[in-house]
């Protein structure tokens, strides 16, 4: 019988890394990942040996802003599974850029299901949108369900409203087997450093080395998140393209512990070898112009249809987060203070 194959956008980013982690792991799929030609390719360092060797994963060069080399790139990989996880991801950046971010995430999702329903709409795609579409949810609506009015608040979020909206689009015109994710904060190990909670253990680390002065830089501390982590999401990614997928299904999907931003600050300092001398300073910068402040899910439906629940504590992942960073500081010391 021949192999099943995946085929992961954004692979070299913190989720589809780990998505690729554990398909290798608990699968025999052979995998192919998308990503561009400059991507940074750290956080699969540990995979370059088996890349090299095409042992079960192999990468292929692409842009969601070249058509041609999408539509190649799915032509290459004649996938039975889609994990489109990448994105322009960072709702900061796209206040000050977001035409690109239109482009990437909107236009970008629209080549990756046109290429796949050319070269095998049989495949089941995940379409990765976000928790962000919900934007400002009154306290009323919480827990957040998938029936919530979508309200973003930041460029990024619009642009996954449209993602989230093309990926049902594609489902019920083309009868495509399309499911839609809006992931709830998720982190762990390999988080880039301009979201929160990994900004916050890289500053920490990098005070426990004493390579910056004892404080760190915060935006709002006040926001309310809920935090799974990214192993937790990538086996829920998993169950949700395995068992009994839904065409033009769309979930909730996120953890169990809801803190605001600063009592996650305040732990991730409670653990810390320079716990006595961290203080905590407001960066303008570091605000956006309007906030998504109350972001707790319900992941009911979810979680009745596949069985996943979030296994990983709050606890675990922030010490993973800060564990990283650590040995992240050690090997290198010249890190933007962001």
């Amino acid at each position: 019988m021949t192999k099943k194959r995946a085929f992961i956008t954004g692979i070299t980013g913190m989720v589809g890394s780990h998505l690729a982690d554990y398909l290798l792991a608990n699968t025999d799929w052979d995998i192919i990942g998308l990503c561009r030609w400059r991507s940074p390719l750290d956080n699969l360092s540990h995979l370059i040996p088996a890349i090299n060797r095409r042992q079960r994963i192999q990468l292929v060069y692409g842009d969601l802003r070249d058509s041609d080399s999408i539509d190649y790139a799915v032509k290459i990989a004649q996938p039975d599974y889609v994990f489109h996880l990448a994105a322009q991801s960072y709702p900061q950046t796209s206040f000050t850029a977001p035409l690109d971010t239109y482009e990437t995430n909107i236009q970008g999702t629209s080549r990756v299901l046109e290429a796949v329903r050319n070269h095998k709409k049989q495949a089941i795609v995940h379409v990765c949108a976000s928790s962000e579409v919900f934007g400002r949810v009154p306290k009323e609506k919480l827990p957040i369900n998938e029936e919530c009015t979508f309200h973003p608040a930041s460029p990024y979020a619009i642009s996954k409203v449209g993602t989230d909206l093309i990926g049902r689009y594609y489902a019920e015109a083309y009868k495509m087997t399309v499911m839609t994710t809006r992931m709830f904060t998720h982190t762990g190990p390999r988080r880039g450093d301009v979201f929160a909670e990994s900004t916050f253990a890289k500053q920490i680390a990098m005070i426990e080395k004493e390579l910056i002065s004892p404080v760190v830089k915060v935006g709002n501390l006040e926001s309310l998140r809920t935090f799974a982590d990214v192993r937790d999401a990538v086996h829920a990614y998993y169950l949700l393209v395995t068992h009994h997928p839904v065409p033009g299904e769309y979930y909730n999907i996120g953890g169990s512990f809801s803190c605001t931003i600063g009592d996650m600050l305040h732990h991730l300092i409670s653990i810390s070898t320079a716990k006595d001398k961290i203080k905590i300073e407001t960066d303008k910068e570091r605000l956006r112009p309007i906030d998504a402040d109350l972001q707790v899910p319900d992941t009911h439906k979810f979680e009745k249809h596949t069985g996943w629940k979030p296994v990983i504590t709050f606890e675990q992942t922030m010490q993973d987060l800060l564990d990283y960073w650590r040995e992240r500081v050690r090997q290198s010391a010249d890190f933007l203070v962001r």
